[in-house]
């Protein structure tokens, strides 16, 4: 077994001498944030390597999804999944937004859109989906639906930095998409996140709340925040953007290894990448059913035991937290498949540096157990 801690994710970073340049340039401007020349470079370069119209940086991904919903003057009632991170509910309560939580599928671990327009009512002013582990969720139909009752389609997209369906970024859809840029996701920027929006007006708004709602130095024009992404945070995406494809490739050819692996282990089951998915390798869950030796508890707990640190993503239901369970729609026999899937989820180790023989021996913990 590994002789240390093998982490479920562990952020990737480029050689420290690669970064030294930019901390000498941004140690000789002395200017560390407020849209310095870094800020300006790397949102440019992100825009283009996402293929997007505009994108606004922020200091992390919850602030850019508070400003999102702040941005769109979203109120009221928003649909969203019970199966995701807590920021993205946060992020609603913040702004005085009531949560309606609807199930979810089981293949993909996205919001069930068969489901939603049952739960619309007149107080509905938005939809919040979260492209679960990089899954593209049902975007066109997602759409059919917003405009239909007239709502604003925001996309937590924080798992699906580089994912693509049929050549065309899932970071196209919808009114706005959130990116997170933590330690902890695909491409990273120590802390850090975006949105992604298509109208410059919008672009403007955002990036006016953004700054406290400053305009100018003597307008302010909205109550906003301080969501800044600052200099040194910006100078290390322009950085890790040279490496991202590399980084996407490698955890994709774990995500393959694990996948050959388990293909016919009895109650472990991989979701399945829709045709014409390019994946990003951001996350690997495995569903540990009936027919496995282990409960998913037990499993989890030998995986501990053996220094290798698994997680429960998502266990529990943000429905089931204490903010939350109040309100109708969480309660569990609304969400069956949700909290099937939070019983039974399990995600093994992926990230670049991950060396193979690593993954083997995680794979072999798995099919070990008799």
């Amino acid at each position: 077994m590994p002789e240390k801690p093998t982490f479920l994710t562990r952020p990737y970073l480029p050689p420290l001498e690669d970064f030294l340049p930019y901390l000498a340039e941004i140690w000789g401007s002395r200017q560390l944030t407020n849209g310095g020349p870094f800020h300006q470079q790397f949102e440019e370069a992100l825009r283009q390597y996402l293929g997007v119209p505009y994108v606004s940086l922020f200091a992390n991904g919850t602030l850019a999804l508070m400003t999102a919903l702040q941005a769109l003057r979203v109120t009221g009632e928003v649909i969203t999944t019970p199966y995701t991170f807590a920021a993205t509910t946060h992020a609603l309560l913040w702004n005085g937004i009531k949560p309606v939580f609807v199930d979810i599928r089981s293949d993909s671990c996205n919001l069930d859109e068969d489901l939603i327009e049952a739960a619309i009512t007149p107080r509905t002013t938005a939809i919040l989906p979260v492209h679960c582990y990089g899954n593209p969720c049902a975007s066109e139909r997602l759409q059919q639906i917003a405009d239909t009752y007239g709502l604003k389609l925001i996309y937590d997209a924080a798992h699906a930095f580089g994912v693509s369906v049929g050549g065309h970024s899932l970071l196209e859809h919808g009114d706005v998409a959130m990116l997170s840029f933590h330690a902890t996701k695909v491409f990273n920027t120590f802390e850090g996140g975006a949105i992604i929006c298509h109208d410059l007006k919008l672009k403007q708004r955002i990036d006016y709340l953004k700054n406290f709602g400053f305009a100018d130095e003597v307008t302010v024009v909205a109550p906003g925040i301080n969501g800044k992404m600052n200099e040194f945070q910006a100078a290390l995406g322009l950085l890790q953007l040279k490496h991202a494809s590399h980084a996407i490739a490698a955890r994709v050819e774990i995500d393959q290894r694990y996948r050959r692996a388990f293909a016919s282990v009895a109650g472990v089951d991989c979701l399945t990448t829709a045709e014409g998915v390019k994946p990003n390798g951001g996350y690997f869950p495995v569903m540990i059913g009936a027919d496995y030796p282990l409960s998913r508890d037990q499993l989890y707990e030998e995986f501990r035991r053996r220094d290798v640190r698994v997680r429960r993503y998502f266990f529990p239901l943000i429905s089931n937290l204490p903010m939350y369970r109040g309100f109708a729609s969480a309660a569990p026999a609304n969400l069956p498949v949700a909290t099937s899937i939070a019983k039974r989820v399990l995600c093994l180790p992926i990230y670049p540096d991950l060396d193979l023989e690593t993954v083997d021996r995680i794979i072999e913990i798995i099919l070990s157990i008799r």
